[in-house]
Parts: structure tokens; C-alpha cells; sequence
């Protein structure tokens, strides 16, 4: 298993940041960059796509030392999903094996959250979320019989973000710090 294919989406997404810091300009070539990486899955190391038996799993992949952004694998068993909750900064998301079922959500004027659309990403596909355009969702295997797993960019390291859940009910808001389920990233320099 070779991280080179990590290496090069690493690399192309950190000049993008240098040349084009734009967030839509971002979201628009960083996501093709990371179409390109998911479209191919032989380059995950088997211990950044082990599953846990009752929660998602958040491993760090990268973390830039300026905090301008983390790439992050979510390693999702049958049937787990996050609770609806916010990133504060703009994120792509692609889907390396399996299909994910997003459910984005908008805040009313009550304060509760209603859900405004719901989308299955097939393996290859990518999406993006930001505060601009749109940031507040909930996300699950959308397979009940098998592991998925989706690469995720943060404009931000964001295993260190104070961030925030919902209950959609009620509008209460929780903060939360998500971290990650690794204490080491892979050596991308082999």
C-alpha cells in the first residue's frame, strides 16, 4: 500500500491554500483534487479504516503545523452516524469505499433545527460544507451490512475545533472538541 497518492492530494491542496486562499476557490479545485484521490482505493493504510463495534472512527491522516488544515479519515461501521452538529470552517468530503447519507440542516427562527435536504454519496463522489454555504448537518453509513469510509478536508485542524452539536427538538447546543482515534499520522514520505 503505497501513500503516495495521499502525498500528491496533500501537496496539491496545501499550494492551492498558498496561491487561491479563497474559500469557494477551495471548495471548487480542492474538491476535484479530492474526486481524484477517492476515485482510487489503494492507498489508505489498513490502520486508518478499522472500524470501532460502536462509534465512527476519526483518524488523522494530516495536519498542516500552521492549523490551515487536517485530512481525516472517517472509518463508519454499519449504521453509525454523528449527531447533527457544525464545523465552523469549510470541509470537502469524499467517499473512498462504501456510501454515506447526509442530512443537512437549518437553523429556524425558534431556535430548533429543521432538515432542508438529504443526499447518499456513492464511493468517488465528494460534497462540501461551510459556514457560506451551508454548514449544520448529521452523517451515516448509509449501509447497514458493511464498513464506509470518507476522506475529509478542514480548513482547520479540526480535531482541535470547539465546535457544537444539536439537538434538532430543541435547538440545545452543546460544545464539543471531536480529537481523533490515532496517536500517530502515517508517514507520508516513505
Amino acid at each position: 500500500m503505497s501513500t503516495e497518492r495521499l502525498l500528491t492530494f496533500t501537496r496539491d491542496i496545501i499550494r492551492l491554500l498558498e496561491t487561491h486562499p479563497g474559500e469557494e476557490q477551495i471548495l471548487t479545485d480542492g474538491g476535484k483534487f479530492l474526486s481524484t484521490l477517492v476515485g482510487n482505493d489503494d492507498w489508505l493504510p489498513e490502520a486508518y479504516a478499522q472500524p470501532h463495534p460502536q462509534y465512527y472512527q476519526q483518524y488523522l491522516l494530516y495536519a498542516d503545523p500552521l492549523d490551515r488544515l487536517s485530512i481525516v479519515s472517517f472509518v463508519w461501521g454499519p449504521g453509525q452516524k454523528t449527531p447533527v452538529h457544525d464545523h465552523l470552517t469549510w470541509g470537502l468530503v469524499g467517499v473512498l469505499r462504501g456510501r454515506e447519507r447526509e442530512t443537512t440542516y437549518q437553523k429556524q427562527e425558534n431556535g430548533t433545527y429543521k432538515p432542508t435536504g438529504n443526499g447518499v454519496l456513492h464511493s468517488g463522489q465528494t460534497t462540501a460544507v461551510s459556514p457560506a454555504i451551508g454548514d449544520v448537518h448529521e452523517v451515516a453509513n448509509d449501509l447497514s451490512d458493511q464498513v464506509s469510509i470518507s476522506i475529509h478536508v478542514y480548513g482547520a485542524n479540526i480535531g482541535r475545533v470547539k465546535r457544537h452539536v444539536f439537538d434538532p427538538a430543541t435547538g440545545e447546543e452543546k460544545s464539543f472538541v471531536s480529537g481523533y482515534a490515532n496517536n500517530a499520522v502515517p508517514n507520508l514520505w516513505k
